[in-house]
């Protein structure tokens, strides 16, 4: 298995066996469960642009960064906008998004090589991408909706790593975490349009269903851009864990119909 259900102060994340053994970090992505948020948003919504209680979100945020052992001050949250665009993370930078005010938008991704700076990426059902590099000792996460995927930000987001650190590919580690998997996501001709004109060959995560309607991977369409980056297959993990089918477990926006928590993916280097 791939991953590990963890349960630690009430609040149940998941962690990712390629990195549980790698000390230098901290990492997880949370679940729905273990906070304080009532009714649709039940119970650990980290979601501060949704209608809940901002002071049930914050709280939720507080439990679930004691969980998995990071700084609540220093967080970094992404200003999320289905972009391509990643912001490179700096000591100047902590605690923008949740205890101080952003001086950037429009940020999908977020990258650093600095030690005590959580950095975490919200979500409920796009795809959470996690990254390692141990020789240079990187972090990075990214935020992949259909959008993201479709512009490549995998793909960028290796690019900035490369660019800002001096990565190399064959060294980096990505896991894709939990997120709607092609069996619960239906998708139109339009949309899958736009994936025609940015990849080649749709055909590995494509698949017709009936007249304009089709099932899309983004698992496997986001395993292709971080190989066009260079990273080595067995680096690739896919967690195969469906937000759309664990509804006891996730937030799922596309099964709830929009009325739901989100998530959040936390990684850290320490």
């Amino acid at each position: 298995m791939e991953y590990n259900i963890v349960n630690k102060n009430e609040v149940q994340f998941v962690t990712f066996e390629r990195f549980n053994n790698m000390p230098f970090i901290k990492h997880g992505f949370s679940t729905r469960i273990g906070g304080v948020s009532e009714g649709v948003y039940n119970s650990l919504n980290l979601g501060l642009k949704t209608e809940d209680s901002e002071n049930n979100v914050r709280k939720n945020i507080e439990k679930f960064t004691l969980a998995v052992g990071v700084d609540k001050e220093n967080l970094v949250i992404s200003d999320q906008v289905h972009s391509d665009v990643i912001k490179v993370v700096n000591n100047e930078d902590k605690g923008k998004g949740y205890f101080r005010e952003r001086d950037y938008s429009g940020i999908d991704g977020l990258v650093t090589n600095v030690k005590g700076i959580p950095l975490m990426t919200i979500f409920a059902d796009c795809v959470p991408i996690f990254f390692v590099d141990p020789t240079k000792k990187v972090i990075a996460v990214s935020h992949a909706g259909w959008k993201g995927t479709r512009l490549k930000i995998g793909k960028k987001t290796v690019e900035v790593m490369m660019h800002e650190y001096e990565s190399n590919p064959k060294d980096i580690i990505a896991v894709i975490g939990p997120s709607i998997g092609e069996c619960c996501y239906e998708v139109d001709q339009r949309l899958i349009n736009e994936f025609n004109n940015s990849f080649i060959d749709t055909s590995t995560f494509v698949f017709p269903k009936q007249e304009y309607k089709y099932k899309l991977n983004l698992w496997n369409a986001n395993r292709i851009t971080l190989e066009e980056a260079g990273l080595l297959s067995e680096n690739i993990i896919i967690s195969s864990l469906c937000t759309g089918c664990n509804l006891d477990l996730f937030y799922s926006y596309r099964k709830e119909k929009g009325n739901t928590g989100r998530m959040g993916a936390i990684i850290q280097l320490i």
